[in-house]
């Protein structure tokens, strides 16, 4: 595993990347930790320990074949560690870096915003919300939005 390029990261319990993907990551550690905290205020959920891997069209088409027997790339897979009633989640978030930048380019985006949405999206996930109905994914793209726009307003 490479570590998050250009990013000098400090140990952090809270939050472990690592890029595999070979992509340049337009985020900064730091904002990843800020929606972190907005999340946890919001939702009032606390992340104990956040591991983030950049990964592949390959490798997220495999985790997607193996765990969920689907056979196609997606911008995230998420998976939470640890017992759903516990006061700390845990969790991984894959995230395809080319995937999410070709959707930042979809959606006429900016590639900065793209990948801290696809991160919020995770996070929101291990929250307890799912997207699996129209009602469900509004939700969530309006949580996305209000996080983002809480990070933006942090600054």
């Amino acid at each position: 595993m490479t570590n998050f390029p250009d990013i000098p990261t400090e140990p952090n319990d809270q939050l472990i990347i690592n890029n595999e993907s070979g992509e340049s990551v337009p985020v900064e550690e730091s904002e990843l930790l800020k929606l972190i905290t907005i999340v946890e205020k919001s939702e009032d959920v606390r992340y104990k320990e956040i591991e983030l891997v950049y990964v592949d069209e390959e490798e997220i088409v495999k985790i997607n074949h193996e765990f969920l027997d689907r056979d196609y790339i997606t911008d995230i897979i998420t998976f939470r560690h640890d017992e759903n009633d516990s006061q700390a989640i845990e969790g991984t978030l894959y995230c395809c870096a080319p995937r999410i930048a070709e959707q930042s380019a979809e959606f006429d985006d900016n590639m900065k915003t793209e990948f801290l949405r696809v991160f919020v999206h995770g996070l929101i996930h291990l929250a307890g919300h799912d997207d699996q109905t129209p009602k469900e994914k509004q939700l969530m793209t309006d949580l996305e939005d209000q996080y983002l726009e809480a990070l933006k307003n942090s600054s």
